[in-house]
């Protein structure tokens, strides 16, 4: 464990230096402990791969109290069974008129478009982190055989509901946005909602599958082919 300031009003807490579920656990159980042990010295907890921003209330407290309530959370913290999340199913539409690099993605791999969604759907992926965007999920690990490095150029309009892969990550776009991912498929499961309780059909911490569904299934579930 590790504590380093990360402004007037916030510490970073690293916990490991790799991306696994065993750290990503850890990171889970960390903002569980911290968030009853600050109370209402706490602003917010930004969990991420293998760390935890803990911005807090810096008129009522200050760094050295937050950062000893921390160390001690930490020292005497158990990770409790079940504290793996949820699992959760997203439809995909995998197919070229909405996945611009399927086809390329597979011939990068030597294999066909059906064994590329095989490989992405057949895999259970885990929350790492949210971040670029409200919703934007990084799902990781990818199944090596499909994995693709970002595009030289960058899209400057990726659809909302896209799903996308890059390196040994993949995620499904929240929103209309510039993007570099290669993109494979769409889901129309809205990844942020501002209006909904909760705003994110995922956290950090949870599981997800990708389900692939027909051209009918997705627009019928309210995907959008524009």
């Amino acid at each position: 464990m590790e504590l380093h300031s990360a402004g007037e009003d916030a510490i970073m807490l690293y916990l490991g230096e790799e991306t696994s579920p065993e750290i990503s656990a850890r990171v889970q159980a960390a903002a569980a402990a911290i968030k009853p042990a600050l109370g209402a010295d706490l602003v917010d907890l930004v969990p991420s791969y293998a760390s935890l921003l803990i911005i807090y209330d810096a008129i009522h407290t200050d760094h050295l109290s937050i950062a000893h309530r921390v160390r001690a959370t930490i020292a005497a913290l158990q990770t409790q069974p079940g504290a793996e999340g949820r699992t959760v199913v997203l439809p995909v539409y995998y197919a070229a008129e909405v996945g611009e690099d399927l086809e390329s993605l597979a011939r990068h791999a030597g294999l066909s478009t059906a064994e590329v969604i095989a490989l992405h759907s057949g895999t259970e992926y885990r929350v790492y982190a949210i971040g670029f965007a409200p919703g934007f999920a990084y799902l990781g690990q990818v199944d090596e055989r499909i994995t693709a490095p970002r595009l030289t150029t960058p899209r400057q309009k990726v659809p909302r509901g896209a799903v996308a892969i890059a390196d040994r990550q993949t995620a499904v776009y929240p929103a209309v946005s510039p993007g570099g991912w290669n993109l494979i498929g769409r889901c129309p499961v809205r990844m942020f909602d501002p209006d909904a309780e909760p705003t994110m059909p995922v956290t950090v911490g949870d599981r997800v599958r990708f389900e692939p569904v027909s051209r009918e299934r997705f627009v019928a579930l309210g995907g959008d082919l524009a």
